[in-house]
């Protein structure tokens, strides 16, 4: 396995487990550099007005790292594993633009994303919306805490009809709302096991943890 992706809704934890993975397993780590995205907690507080200009500018943005972190591999990591892929472009505009926006926005999309490499594995962590409501409390990034629960249920949605739709690469759809993967070790290594011993897959499979 050479590209290893960790997806997930808000706060599922993606970026934590990527990081954790690349430490413990010799991976490059890719993670996205949303914070400094200026829009962001502007479409948080006017979404109708910021949806078209925050996608745009997320979808420039994971371009850019991904095609820069994939072509210049660190040759001494065993592989890369990042927290994001560039679909979630499409998944997220699903959901936040208007129909218009969104065939707009496609035209785009389908043109960039003919050039990037396809993962070999992709993770979906699956929480339900209550246990990410929970984690995006926690962390506590006050641009996040006025997320509607709605509008998870909307993302969550939007991966799963993607996933029914897509055939380029393996997905693993794992539901870790019974799990710590964070604070406990055996989880995480329960986790990691799972996702290694699904990386000859062809097709989506699901797992209860």
């Amino acid at each position: 396995m050479n590209f290893l992706v960790i997806e997930g809704n808000i706060g599922v934890g993606k970026t934590t487990l990527a990081k954790m993975i690349s430490n413990d397993y010799n991976a490059q780590f890719v993670g996205e550099t949303f914070a400094d995205n200026p829009f962001l907690e502007k479409f948080y507080q006017q979404p109708e007005s910021f949806a078209f200009t925050l996608e745009m500018s997320f979808m420039a943005e994971r371009y850019s790292q991904l095609m820069n972190e994939l072509q210049n591999r660190d040759l001494f990591k065993d592989f890369a594993v990042a927290d994001y892929y560039f679909m979630k472009s499409l998944i997220f505009s699903s959901v936040t633009l208007t129909n218009d926006e969104y065939n707009l926005y496609r035209k785009f999309f389908d043109i960039i994303y003919a050039r990037l490499p396809r993962p070999d594995l992709y993770v979906y962590l699956h929480k339900n919306t209550s246990n990410l409501k929970k984690q995006i409390e926690i962390r506590g990034r006050s641009y996040e805490q006025n997320i509607e629960p709605k509008y998870l249920e909307n993302i969550t949605n939007a991966y799963f009809q993607y996933f029914k739709q897509q055939s380029e690469f393996p997905v693993v759809i794992i539901d870790t709302n019974n799990i710590d993967f964070v604070s406990n070790k055996r989880d995480y290594f329960k986790l990691c096991e799972t996702i290694f011993q699904n990386s000859y897959n062809t097709g989506i499979s699901r797992v209860i943890l």
